[in-house]
């Protein structure tokens, strides 16, 4: 009689945990369509601001969690199959691809909670140099539209102030036509607006074009952190229900 009472509660179990299982990946499932949403996004929205930084970081965190969303959603599918099918070696490689994800997303979180560490530091030593020295230069048609789109999405003047344009390549040359800073910079964009810094006429945002990106990339870098690591700690359960089943499967002498 215990022995039938044992069997039935194992079987009550094992049922439980493949319920489980199966709850987790539709949710895992979910999720990592989040996390490549997350990715796109940072990599699409704003994107012309990569060539204004100094290392690829921010970028390389934005493209592993595309990777990773991309692994969970065909890993959550691989993870039902398992469930339904209740085969040890197809559970071994759900567990396997569930670990590989899991220090794909924490490397993206590590990565950027790094990165974000820095973040100042980087701007101010290479923004102002790389907006003055090859903003309207051949070759650097990306950084001057990534400059132009700043300083209008912004509402900002230069790295710092204004001010910074003065001893610009850019500024001193003949191709600005007497502009003191770029027409980027006018609150109203006309043709050579940008001949007069009159604060009626150009952005004289505080803290310059810096503070804003500076703010701007801290958020993604938070909510790419955020994300990864969640969804990391997330796959930790998936793991453990995993295993339970893993075993109880490997125990059930039918």
């Amino acid at each position: 009689m215990s022995a039938v009472y044992k069997d039935d509660q194992d079987d009550w179990m094992t049922v439980c945990l493949k319920y489980l299982l199966f709850v987790f990946n539709v949710l895992f499932w979910v999720g990592g369509a989040a996390v490549m949403g997350v990715g796109i996004w940072t990599l699409i929205d704003k994107s012309d601001y990569l060539s204004l930084l100094a290392s690829s970081t921010f970028a390389v965190s934005a493209y592993i969690l595309i990777l990773a969303g991309a692994l969970v959603m065909v890993t959550g599918f691989l993870g039902c199959c398992a469930v339904i099918r209740e085969q040890r070696s197809c559970l071994s490689t759900y567990f396997c691809c569930l670990l590989l994800i899991f220090l794909i997303e924490l490397v993206a979180g590590v990565l950027a909670y790094v990165y974000y560490q820095r973040l100042s530091e980087e701007l101010k030593q290479h923004l102002n140099q790389t907006m003055t020295e090859n903003y309207a230069q051949p070759g650097k048609e990306a950084i001057t539209l990534a400059v132009d789109r700043l300083q209008q999405d912004f509402k900002c003047c230069g790295s710092n102030n204004s001010f910074d344009w003065l001893h610009s390549v850019y500024v001193t040359s003949a191709e600005s036509e007497r502009r003191v800073v770029p027409d980027s910079c006018c609150k109203t964009i006309t043709t050579l607006c940008g001949c007069r810094d009159h604060p009626s006429n150009i952005y004289k945002t505080e803290g310059g074009c810096i503070t804003k990106l500076e703010q701007f990339l801290a958020d993604h870098l938070l909510i790419i952190g955020a994300v990864g690591i969640g969804v990391a700690c997330l796959q930790i359960c998936g793991m453990t229900f995993t295993c339970c089943l893993h075993r109880r499967i490997k125990l059930d002498p039918y």
